[in-house]
């Protein structure tokens, strides 16, 4: 038996309330992190290496592409690790309500979104 039910596949149409935007971001933020970490990684490991490589690292941070990276780094950091209290906190039963946990997501993407230009003045000033 065919169910002859509407099928939407364009998603620009589709109105997501704000409790599942930050759960979204929260996972992206999750992997752009494992991501990031290789970054961030092989600067520690090239940094240690010696003297020189040190050196070396530390003048590629003058650049506009690794200063990128790092705020795009710190940026996503914060945001998931905002969003990681947020849901720690709904794990223990709080903010679980309709109208209490739209507020908190919109709080938090707001925190996530202040947190990413005070990182960028962090790092760029």
């Amino acid at each position: 038996m065919k169910k002859q039910r509407p099928v939407n596949l364009d998603l620009t149409t589709i109105s997501m309330p704000a409790t599942a935007k930050a759960s979204i971001f929260h996972r992206v933020t999750g992997v752009a992190l494992f991501f990031a970490l290789t970054f961030v990684i092989w600067a520690w490991s090239e940094s240690l290496s010696s003297a020189e490589s040190f050196e070396f690292v530390k003048g590629l941070f003058n650049g506009f592409i690794a200063k990128f990276i790092a705020w795009g780094t710190v940026s996503v950091l914060g945001y998931h690790l905002i969003g990681g209290i947020r849901h720690m906190i709904m794990d223990m039963g709080y903010w679980e309500e309709l109208e209490s946990g739209n507020l908190s997501a919109k709080v938090s993407m707001a925190l996530g979104v202040v947190f990413a230009l005070l990182a960028g003045v962090w790092i760029w000033f």
